[in-house]
């Protein structure tokens, strides 16, 4: 059942509604007008609140056997698809929670799925391979195996479909699943983010340093110093401001110029256990990031990545992840408790 608890918050946020689902909140997801977000738990949940008010509208428990483990939503359609340890990816209507499709990997983790920015091409990790289905369900091209488990996917303009694992970040023709290109670094990735026009790659790495490679020229570079490793980064809408994870603070890193290379990053300072999740707004340079002891923050910043605090709030668990409604002005965030909290955003 749903509760409507208010949580204390100061700056930019405002009211807004919190409820349960059956057990660790992995993952959730907003349609395109806010009308509904959609949460998976580990317990295999799936459930559809209603955006404005918080009530459940439906929720199929169990519905992954072992628990989900990833999310995404087309773009175009709404279409609500999630992946669980069952080696199935089940796609919801998220007005309903109809279940339009089922497709059965087999064997397998489905712990990375992403839709294409087009809403043509579902991509899914389950294991050392990558799946590609268009929207009727129906694969596209599964690749050979990768060096190791996949780690993380990423879309470059609906073109291409980048993966990640030790060793590499690959490049993939979506309509071929030709091998376009191969970027190599000695140790394993842990998580990747593209810029906006795909030309930047950046690399989280368990050596605990950021790597990054600009595509357009060949050339790479390292940023060390983390505490521990970098496993949450995001990219501004521009691709000009990159925010990394890898401890307590958050260090970002400016792309403009001749930047990051020589460029002092701006550093953010607030939460008290190290960052679990880090996402910027739609547009502008405004970030959300949670962490482990359940603070969730937002951030204002410069072209340069520095910045201030201008919003704040504390859930009862380590923050799981945050998504921004699409519009800019709501954001929810998921604890390991099952919460679901959301705030309205003021401009």
């Amino acid at each position: 059942m749903s509760t409507f608890t208010m949580k204390q918050r100061k700056g930019v946020t405002a009211s807004g509604w919190s409820g349960t689902v059956d057990d660790y909140a992995i993952a959730g997801a907003w349609t395109s007008n806010g009308g509904v977000l959609v949460v998976a738990d580990v317990a295999g949940g799936v459930f559809g609140f209603e955006g404005k008010s918080g009530k459940i509208r439906w929720a199929h428990r169990g519905a992954h056997g072992g628990g989900a483990l990833s999310m995404a939503i087309n773009p175009i359609t709404d279409q609500v698809s999630t992946g669980g340890q069952d080696g199935r990816i089940l796609t919801w209507n998220p007005e309903t929670g109809a279940l339009s499709q089922t497709i059965d990997l087999g064997k397998g983790w489905v712990e990375n799925l992403t839709w294409s920015a087009d809403g043509k091409c579902l991509a899914a990790s389950n294991s050392r391979r990558v799946h590609v289905y268009d929207v009727e369900g129906k694969e596209v091209w599964c690749s050979d195996d990768h060096p190791s488990t996949v780690s993380a996917l990423a879309w470059s303009q609906s073109q291409e479909l980048a993966t990640a694992c030790y060793g590499q970040v690959a490049f993939f023709d979506v309509f071929s699943g030709d091998v376009t290109q191969k970027l190599e670094w000695k140790g394993s990735l842990v998580s990747m983010v593209l810029s906006y026009d795909g030309d930047i790659v950046a690399c989280g790495s368990q050596d605990n340093t950021v790597h990054f490679w600009r595509r357009s020229t060949g050339d790479d570079s390292m940023m060390a110093g983390y505490p521990s490793k970098p496993s949450y980064l995001a990219f501004d809408a521009k691709g000009s401001l990159l925010a990394t994870g890898g401890g307590q603070a958050i260090t970002v890193w400016s792309f403009q110029g001749d930047g990051p290379e020589g460029t002092r990053p701006g550093v953010l300072e607030a939460h008290l256990e190290p960052v679990t999740s880090l996402v910027f707004a739609p547009k502008g340079r405004i970030l959300a990031s949670g962490a482990r002891d359940g603070s969730v923050a937002i951030w204002e910043l410069d072209n340069a990545g520095n910045g201030g605090l201008i919003g704040a709030s504390q859930l009862d668990d380590l923050v799981a992840g945050i998504s921004w409604r699409p519009d800019g002005r709501g954001l929810a965030a998921f604890d390991a408790r099952g919460g679901v909290t959301t705030w309205r955003v003021r401009s």
